[in-house]
């Protein structure tokens, strides 16, 4: 990945699992031009990576995973370069390890994340309307965490949440102490090495696409997605396995 400053954002492999670390600590790991564009980047790596089936994304240090975008950047610049990688749509599993503060596009960070896993210390909010900023990605934060939750967090920009705040209202999934993050992070995320790739992949897509469209709508779709599976090596093993009482071998084929 190409950069003026290569260390901004670090992307390790190991074991099928990417971790994407946000790594300028010493700024809270800021959401700038230069950021986003590394953070696409890496978005595209893990998606075209066959031997990728999860993602974790964290920040460096125990006092921010993003405390949003640099406002003493180019604002014109920032908002160009958001869509790239916020519209980018990854069918593999995501999780987001939230070391510290999570504030307005350290939220909408998260949000895109499938799985929230926050230190005990962590504080979030979505902070744009204090700045008369601009926020259209929280136009999916209501199927997260409803209506009301929603709004309270979104309007009320001064306020934030702690992690236990958030655990309560449904948008994280656990609760941590700081240096039991990664941790907990990579159990999440080894758990799903156990488990069919393709499988997860076609659950996770019919229960986002699915959320919008009645169920007898899309449920030809749904099926559809199921037949893909049908004939897969990985469909043969996972049965065998089972039967056998011994953990699948799956090679996503």
């Amino acid at each position: 990945m190409s950069s003026s400053r290569p260390d901004i954002l670090l992307y390790e492999k190991k074991d099928r699992i990417v971790t994407m670390t946000l790594n300028r600590p010493d700024k809270m790991n800021p959401l700038n031009a230069e950021m986003f564009e590394r953070l696409a980047e890496a978005w595209e790596k893990f998606n075209a990576d066959d031997d990728a089936w999860v993602a974790i994304v964290t920040g460096a240090g125990d006092k921010a995973f993003s405390a949003g975008a640099d406002l003493s950047s180019d604002r014109k610049v920032e908002r160009k370069n958001v869509p790239r990688f916020f519209f980018m749509q990854s069918w593999k599993p995501t999780i987001a390890a939230i070391n510290g503060y999570a504030i307005a596009g350290g939220w909408m960070l998260a949000q895109k994340c499938d799985i929230r896993i926050a230190a005990e210390h962590a504080e979030m909010g979505i902070a744009e309307a204090r700045w008369n900023l601009s926020a259209g990605w929280v136009c999916s934060l209501t199927r997260q965490i409803g209506l009301g939750h929603a709004l309270e967090i979104a309007l009320w920009g001064d306020r934030r949440i702690n992690a236990q705040r958030g655990y309560e209202i449904g948008w994280i999934n656990r609760v941590v102490p700081k240096e039991k993050l990664m941790d907990e992070a990579m159990s999440w995320a080894y758990r799903i090495l156990d488990l069919g790739p393709q499988s997860v992949r076609n659950i996770k897509q019919i229960l986002y696409q699915g959320f919008y469209v009645p169920e007898h709508d899309f449920l030809p779709f749904a099926f559809g997605l199921e037949n893909n599976l049908a004939g897969m090596e990985d469909t043969v093993e996972g049965p065998k396995a089972f039967l056998e009482r011994r953990k699948p071998i799956y090679k996503n084929r």
